[in-house]
């Protein structure tokens, strides 16, 4: 290969890497869909879930949480508004390892509201 073919191949190779780069930044720079953020006006807790109502991993009706105060409240799922994030299912995993999960919640009609859930900020 003579010396002006290597250098018009290296400039092709350059340019191809840098459209490619380009394109890339472009079309992958990010998701448009953002995860949900917990509601500034619901009230917070965190505690280890003891129990959880659930005919499947699927169908996960409440589930019940001891507080780092130990009081013991329970939570309906019908309001959850991050459950793609944190599935109801995954409470009975934390029910058997007992990592403490927080809740954002609100007063339902008949029960507490948990409106959003996560794992617990370590201490």
């Amino acid at each position: 290969m003579d010396r002006r073919t290597r250098n018009l191949f290296a400039l092709t190779l350059v340019i191809v890497i840098a459209l490619t780069g380009g394109l890339a930044i472009l079309l992958g720079g990010g998701s448009t869909i953002l995860a949900p953020t917990p509601p500034a006006d619901a009230a917070t807790i965190d505690g280890v879930v003891i129990a959880v109502d659930a005919k499947s991993l699927t169908d996960v009706r409440s589930f019940a949480l001891r507080t780092t105060d130990g009081r013991v409240l329970t939570f309906g799922l019908t309001d959850l508004e991050n459950g793609a994030q944190f599935a109801p299912g995954h409470l009975a995993e934390h029910q058997a390892t007992a990592i403490p999960i927080r809740v954002w919640y609100r007063d339902g009609p008949t029960m507490l509201e948990a409106v959003f859930l996560q794992d617990a900020p370590a201490r």
